[in-house]
């Protein structure tokens, strides 16, 4: 018996391997290797595929039929926002189309547990700051369409007979082990630490936002956190518990863009003085999860704050 992770050789996926493994679990990795890093996974069964791959439902069915596969995490997909609306169709084909090869795999090899990486793209711009998981999802970009048309097709496959739970991610950062650090410069304690390799200013983008300092405010959840939520969320449907199937993760706390910035300045021992840009179109003043169902339904919380994250985001080479 052994648990599938497709992405699971990369930033977050890897996280959750290793989790399973120091439970004993045995781990096959499904990862397309273009973010990915096999040295991240280096116990696991790894196995190259694209999921998109016109043969990748009959590989993924071998797949599991020979390594008596009881359970799917689905992370592998294309993630980049701004990329999304560059490449439209090139994301609904990864993700969705990726999404529907491997939900027929798993219904030919009877597996019928899954749990799937989904995210807060799917609620758009919300009209307020503490998103619980029952408002109206209306995704503004082709990214977070593809997460929610997941969600729906996980649905469907739920009426024969699939079990699963959806996590919709808020900030992910930090990182459990430094070897699993987050290598994309793509989200915002990344981007800071690599403007700060380089010798340059962090920009913020826009401070006149109706919130205290003028800066933007997002729900910073740790990796660590987030791989505990996916362990809970096996042995949730392990034990027969799904009458919620979508679950927010986060901290249920805001941090605006300055006080990312200042965390970050005390755990390099220097004071970044940021540019300030324009705004960005798209940019909800906003957006922190309503982690209440997630906690009352799994028993999870998050055990990490601010401090946490960029303490541990932050490599050697850049501390005092």
């Amino acid at each position: 018996m052994s648990t599938l992770v497709t992405g699971g050789a990369g930033y977050i996926g890897s996280h959750v391997v290793r989790l399973l493994e120091q439970r004993g679990e045995q781990v096959v990795v499904v990862d397309d290797l273009s973010n990915g890093i096999p040295a991240r996974v280096p116990n696991a069964t790894l196995v190259e595929l694209d999921l998109s791959a016109a043969d990748a439902e009959s590989r993924l069915r071998a797949v599991m039929e020979e390594h008596a596969v009881t359970a799917v995490i689905h992370f592998a997909a294309k993630k980049q926002v701004g990329e999304s609306v560059e490449r439209p169709l090139w994301y609904y084909r990864n993700n969705v189309e990726g999404l529907a090869n491997l939900l027929a795999a798993m219904e030919s090899a009877d597996v019928t547990t899954m749990v799937f990486s989904s995210s807060a793209a799917v609620y758009g711009i919300p009209d307020i700051g503490i998103v619980p998981e029952k408002i109206d999802c209306r995704p503004i970009n082709p990214y977070g369409q593809t997460k929610l048309v997941g969600e729906w097709m996980i649905d469907n496959a739920a009426r024969h007979g699939l079990r699963a739970i959806k996590l919709r991610y808020f900030n992910v950062a930090g990182t459990g082990w430094p070897e699993l650090a987050d290598t994309a410069v793509m989200n915002l304690i990344p981007i800071i630490l690599d403007r700060v390799a380089m010798g340059r200013a962090p920009v913020v983008f826009g401070d006149d936002y109706p919130t205290p300092d003028g800066t933007c405010i997002r729900d910073y959840v740790h990796v660590a956190d987030l791989a505990d939520a996916h362990i809970a969320a096996l042995d949730h449907i392990a034990a027969g518990g799904i009458a919620e199937s979508v679950f927010n993760v986060g901290t249920g706390r805001g941090a605006s863009v300055l006080e990312v910035i200042d965390a970050m300045s005390s755990a390099l021992g220097r004071e970044l003085t940021p540019e300030i840009a324009p705004r960005r179109p798209g940019d909800p003043p906003q957006l922190v999860a309503d982690v209440s169902a997630i906690e009352r339904e799994l028993g999870w919380r998050a055990s990490r704050g601010l401090s946490a994250i960029v303490e541990s985001a932050v490599p050697a080479e850049l501390r005092p």
